[in-house]
């Protein structure tokens, strides 16, 4: 009987391995597939680790690289030649500790100085959801963040969110400002119209209640757009 041989990472030359080069360069010195390959360990009988990971990465039906990964199930991934149950099960393990670690903590309590705090507490949560995720980012009067509240989740291309939910929770929470956020699935984090008019009632809104609206905060595949440094908050 002939024992199947796996080609694994230690096959390659030392100076070529994931591993060594994250320990010698960092974790971001890594390139996506090669980060997948020490998530995999092993590749196939006629592939290494990091040729499986660029095919995986591949993807399949337009979607590719680390979109793929989120959006795919564990059945999906056990389906590709060389993966299976328990390698798709890692790869998903992998992305939940990378979406928990990227959640607020309720007890480290971020201060918000910048659009880009927002986007460093929330664009990898966001980034790869196939659906319009409203947020609101309640804030004390530091501008330290008292929670993060889910407001609604629309369709594939629009979101629907109506003024009266987002200030009961924040009145619920003793919130003295908020800054709205959500998602666009496109990737493309340009304002839409309706973007801009409910955000203008929004405002108009928190004016009456004393809750100032801070920014209201779009995210896209990577990249983001702040309302108001397009100065678009008040239009």
């Amino acid at each position: 009987m002939v024992t199947a041989r796996y080609f694994t990472i230690k096959d390659l030359p030392e100076t070529e391995r994931p591993r060594e080069r994250l320990i010698r360069f960092g974790a971001e010195a890594l390139s996506n597939a090669e980060l997948l390959a020490l998530i995999l360990q092993t590749g196939s009988r006629q592939e290494s680790a990091i040729v499986l990971a660029q095919r995986v990465l591949k993807g399949k039906q337009g979607i590719q690289g680390l979109r793929y990964l989120v959006d795919a199930s564990i059945e999906e991934l056990s389906q590709i030649k060389g993966i299976g149950s328990a390698k798709a099960a890692r790869i998903k393990a992998a992305l939940e500790l990378t979406r928990r670690l990227s959640s607020f903590s309720g007890e480290t309590k971020p201060v918000i100085r910048s659009p880009q705090d927002v986007s460093d507490l929330l664009m990898e949560e966001m980034r790869y959801l196939d659906r319009e995720h409203f947020k609101a980012i309640l804030l004390d009067i530091k501008n330290r963040v008292i929670d993060i509240e889910d407001i609604s989740v629309g369709s594939l291309n629009t979101s629907i969110v109506h003024p009266r939910e987002l200030f009961k929770t924040a009145i619920r929470r003793s919130s003295a400002a908020i800054i709205l956020i959500h998602n666009h699935p496109s990737g493309d984090p340009t304002p839409s119209s309706e973007d801009i008019e409910i955000t203008s009632r929004i405002v108009w809104g928190g004016e009456i209640l004393g809750i100032e609206i801070l920014d209201h905060i779009i995210i896209g595949d990577g990249i983001y757009v702040s309302l108001k440094e397009k100065n678009l908050l008040n239009k």
